[in-house]
């Protein structure tokens, strides 16, 4: 059987078409799935740009997180069995998920949360993987005490909606999020912030709280934008995490003064450099499902596009790009 997938158009990158394939098969740690719905991240716009600037030979199938079933395993994959409900964030160097059918590394999926249907599970697992490991093994939050504080800026996006709950379920810092619209702060207070303030001026708000300085920060966006504040606010010894790459050189000069680390956060890192630990994706996205269907986690799922075409993608990809959305917009077949 066919496998229907929407790509970026070789002739005209800017564009996307669909084409058809044979259905893939599996090699020895892979799964095959059925894919039943998708998410578009912002590194989904920003590989299309890519794309634009440089160029390329063959369509490029974009798209990463997903929500499928299983239709055939590797030789090497004990975790899984046909019939299974699964939900990923993928790799980066492969083939993407706005298909019918797809490869991903079974080390790297985990099983899907019960009680979310198709499209409210595949919302979760790139920003769920970006913000747990941002928080827990670059930040290392949970060693944090009540007398601390994190500034998340860009709490209303798809990782600073899965950070804020993440650190006040396994932290007990206090957690400061920023926000420029009065939907997206209440958004953030819905998800545990304990304040929220406006991003345009971080300084100047944080003093009106008594708040000169923070011990941990975790930038999701705009990180040259953000950095002459994120150098002044940072507390001495205290530990920086941006997932969003820069575009100019960074001014290391306050970090290096107040002996501050800085740490970069790259979801796609583990996949992409087959390191030893890359099961440890499965491992959290299955402790993530526990606690969606515990009920100590809400899906971020806001806005819900129906069918994989070119429309869908095309009209998701615009949605991102706007740069305002709260939680995220997904694609269900």
């Amino acid at each position: 059987m066919n496998m229907r997938a929407i790509a970026v158009n070789p002739e005209k990158p800017e564009q996307f078409i669909e084409i058809q394939s044979e259905k893939p098969t599996p090699g020895e740690y892979d799964l095959l799935v059925e894919v039943k719905a998708v998410s578009v991240n912002p590194v989904d716009t920003k590989v299309h740009k890519g794309l634009q600037k440089n160029g390329l030979e063959q369509p490029r199938i974009l798209g990463w997180d997903a929500s499928a079933i299983v239709v055939a395993v590797g030789s090497k994959v004990t975790q899984f069995k046909t019939g299974d409900e699964v939900y990923y964030a993928g790799d980066i160097t492969r083939p993407g998920s706005n298909s019918t059918y797809h490869l991903v590394d079974a080390r790297i999926a985990g099983h899907k949360p019960q009680s979310l249907d198709w499209g409210a599970a595949a919302a979760i697992p790139l920003t769920a993987l970006t913000a747990w490991e941002g928080l827990f093994e670059r930040l290392r939050i949970e060693e944090a005490t009540e007398a601390q504080t994190l500034l998340i800026i860009g709490g209303a996006g798809g990782v600073g909606s899965l950070a804020i709950p993440f650190t006040k379920l396994h932290s007990k810092v206090k957690v400061i999020a920023t926000a420029s619209r009065p939907d997206s702060a209440q958004w953030c207070l819905d998800r545990g912030a304990d304040l929220v303030i406006n991003y345009k001026n971080m300084a100047e708000e944080l003093a009106q709280h008594g708040i000169s300085q923070v011990d941990y920060i975790f930038c999701l966006n705009d990180t040259d934008g953000h950095w002459e504040s994120i150098g002044k606010l940072i507390a001495p010894q205290g530990q920086i995490c941006t997932i969003v790459e820069n575009a100019r050189p960074l001014d290391m000069e306050q970090l290096k003064l107040k002996s501050a680390a800085l740490h970069w956060e790259f979801m796609f890192t583990r996949s992409m450099y087959a390191t030893s630990d890359m099961a440890r994706q499965g491992e959290i996205l299955d402790k993530v499902a526990q606690l969606l269907d515990a009920g100590k986690l809400t899906t971020t799922l806001n806005e819900t596009l129906q069918e994989l075409s070119v429309e869908s993608v095309t009209q998701a990809h615009a949605k991102v790009l706007e740069g305002h959305m709260r939680g995220k917009a997904v694609i269900v077949y």
